[in-house]
């Protein structure tokens, strides 16, 4: 097995001046005794002094070597010094030679400069301004979709708009079931433990419709709608980006947003309140089960109660809201599509950001519904 003798530099005094000696063999990741101290000492020499190289000593070697090297010239340069290679191994001395013959390029280098915060809250604050005001023109560009669509003169094949319609209404029967089944085991269940201890067990239908009705079966559904349906738009329409498809139809001269967008925007606006009665209906039918089993309540009195609770009001306000979050959901999922990039990663990340923005969009649709609604006496 052959030793590998430890690299090692040091600058040395003579009688003729100063040698830089570079000695053992020089490897890509291993120590050098005394490198730091060594250039250091070069560095601090007085202007004008000769230095010379000596690799007598010298090993096996590799660019570790020429990178100490150039270390030594830009330490040399720096303080008015002159180094001669001439006595460095025929090969390391052109190497050296020409490394320093082309000059680092400008902004090679790279930097790591961490913005100070009033410039890191503004750069936030124009990427959300730019965010906001994509989103405008492209709800813009939906509603122009939506006058050519009224007047006839939309482009877009209408079994798209069958398909959308079945992927958005029927196949999204089970999952919105389920929610909104649990959501109002759950508000029974909570409203009960509190009512019982007044007496009052008979309210929780009351809690329960009101709350569905109103408010929940429209949110909850949403939320599934933005998890489910609007995912679904961003990755086709993204996939569609990364196959340029859109730009083929562009070059045809059918307008994306009409052929792509209006199916499915028109698909959700049209399927989300009959979703939001459904869910309504189960939600309801998930208070009554707890209702009956844990409060001893008839299915008879607990339906009674729930329907002298609700008024005409309560459900036209909740088959709105869910027709504005159907909207929201659409053209969150389309809008972040459309902008997807050309990889299979820019598709993930604009079907997350779908998600993201619509779920942010029905919360705060929800916020302002519930202060208007407040203000009107609904």
């Amino acid at each position: 097995m052959t030793s590998v003798a430890q690299s090692a530099a040091a600058l040395r005094r003579s009688g003729e001046g100063t040698v830089l000696v570079v000695a053992g063999d020089w490897r890509l990741g291993e120590p050098v005794a005394d490198r730091e101290s060594t250039l250091e000492a070069l560095g601090a020499l007085p202007r004008g002094t000769d230095v010379s190289v000596d690799g007598a000593a010298l090993g096996a070697w590799d660019s570790a070597l020429i990178a100490f090297l150039m270390q030594a010239v830009e330490a040399t340069q720096r303080g008015g010094i002159s180094l001669d290679t001439a006595e460095l191994p025929d090969g390391a001395r052109k190497l050296l030679a020409l490394a320093l013959a082309v000059p680092e390029k400008a902004g090679a280098r790279r930097s790591h400069r961490v913005p100070p915060f009033v410039e890191r809250v503004g750069q936030t604050a124009g990427e959300i301004a730019r965010e906001a005001n994509g989103f405008v023109t492209f709800v813009g560009d939906v509603t122009l979709s939506l006058g050519r669509f009224v007047t006839g003169r939309a482009r877009f094949r209408k079994s798209d708009l069958g398909l959308a319609v079945q992927q958005v209404g029927i196949d999204a029967l089970g999952v919105v079931a389920l929610i909104n089944f649990l959501v109002g085991l759950i508000l029974a269940f909570v409203g009960a433990a509190q009512l019982q201890a007044f007496g009052a067990a008979i309210f929780v239908a009351n809690l329960v419709g009101i709350a569905v009705v109103r408010d929940m079966a429209a949110i909850m559904t949403a939320i599934v709608m933005a998890g489910r349906s609007g995912a679904a738009f961003a990755a086709s329409l993204g996939t569609m980006q990364s196959n340029q498809e859109i730009d083929a139809l562009r070059t045809a001269g059918i307008s994306p947003i009409d052929y792509l967008v209006l199916p499915r925007v028109i698909a959700l606006v049209l399927m989300m309140p009959l979703l939001a009665l459904f869910a309504d209906a189960v939600g309801v039918l998930g208070g009554a089960v707890v209702g009956m089993v844990m409060l001893d309540l008839s299915a008879t009195r607990y339906l009674e109660q729930t329907r002298e609770a609700l008024t005409m009001g309560y459900l036209l306000g909740g088959l709105f809201k869910a027709t504005v979050y159907g909207a929201l959901v659409a053209i969150a999922g389309c809008w972040r599509g459309m902008l997807s990039g050309r990889t299979a990663a820019a598709v993930g990340q604009a079907t997350t950001s779908a998600v993201v923005v619509g779920i942010l969009l029905i919360i705060s649709a929800a916020g302002l519904f519930a202060v208007v609604f407040y203000v009107l006496g609904l």
